[in-house]
């Protein structure tokens, strides 16, 4: 079997690099390598032709989400435009396409967590450039895998549990939205469940293509995640400046940003576990063991 994956540098790149490894011959590329880089579409799809893969995964993407409020032609051309060039081929080629999208395609509107069948209303160029991937996707008649996440995390590159573990090491108090609420999703578990279900499609011809919700199990806010992380590192000795008690819960209009921020993010993960054969735990199960790898980090 030949594997392409796109932003092997990512989070969740990093974390699939390592799971296709052993399973064909794997050409996986970052943006900094020829055919790697999605503002290059005919190079990209060059690469590929000369590949012929028969599993494309897309881990790249335009995650700046404020900067993308006045990069929009760059975000439209990564998340977008690019994406339907992938899907483009992937239906002439008959090859399996996995692609990553977000929570962001939704307004964030109530407290329900939203289904695969929910109705798309994108509050920022983000979430608008990311819908027309999915889109293109979709209408391109490639078979493909279609993953909605929130919250990702990992060992790799920037992220919010890093970030907070950062100024833990320098702040004396912080100040955290609380009115946003979704799961935290590690890379990892991204990585775990969609490679096995693109293995498997490919295995079984179709029987798991599709749109999925992929988050784990359970709910925080921004704030009370931040908290738990502060928690979890005091228990294991981490030496910092901050403490639960020093991080200070404030609402969304508090911390303006560029772009405008979904309040809900709850995701409803039903129909990802009636095909998984494993079992979705709490979110914090999946967030323990990184936060644990990123402190042996520091502490190395």
């Amino acid at each position: 079997m030949k594997i392409a994956l796109l932003g092997k540098n990512g989070q969740v790149g990093c974390e699939l690099q390592k799971l296709l490894a052993s399973h064909g011959e794997l050409l996986a590329l970052s943006r900094e390598e020829p055919g790697g880089d999605l503002t290059d579409v005919p190079a990209m799809i060059g690469r590929l032709e000369a590949f012929s893969p028969d599993i494309i995964f897309n881990a790249a993407a335009y995650t700046a989400v404020d900067r993308a409020e006045t990069e929009k032609e760059a975000a439209y051309q990564i998340n977008a435009h690019a994406v339907k060039a992938l899907a483009d081929y992937c239906a002439r080629k008959h090859c399996l396409f996995v692609h990553f999208s977000t929570d962001y395609v939704f307004d964030g509107s109530g407290v329900t967590p939203r289904d695969e069948l929910a109705p798309c209303r994108p509050i920022n160029v983000y979430g608008k450039s990311k819908l027309l991937g999915e889109i293109a996707v979709r209408e391109s008649g490639c078979p493909y895998l279609l993953f909605r996440t929130s919250w990702v995390y990992g060992e790799h590159s920037h992220n919010f549990l890093k970030t907070i573990l950062r100024l833990a090491q320098t702040k004396t108090a912080i100040d955290v939205v609380n009115d946003q609420v979704g799961a935290p999703t590690a890379a990892g578990m991204i990585a775990e469940v969609s490679a096995k279900l693109a293995l498997d499609c490919c295995t079984a011809k179709g029987r798991w293509e599709g749109l999925y919700n992929l988050v784990p199990d359970g709910e925080v806010s921004w704030y009370g995640f931040a908290c738990w992380i502060i928690q979890e590192a005091q228990k294991r000795g981490f030496k910092m400046t901050l403490t639960p008690s020093s991080v200070r819960p404030i609402s969304s209009r508090e911390y303006p940003t560029a772009a405008k921020r979904p309040l809900n993010s709850r995701l409803n993960n039903g129909k990802l576990k009636a095909v998984w054969g494993g079992e979705v735990k709490d979110w914090s199960w999946y967030a323990r063991p990184v936060l644990e790898s990123i402190l042996r980090d520091k502490e190395a």
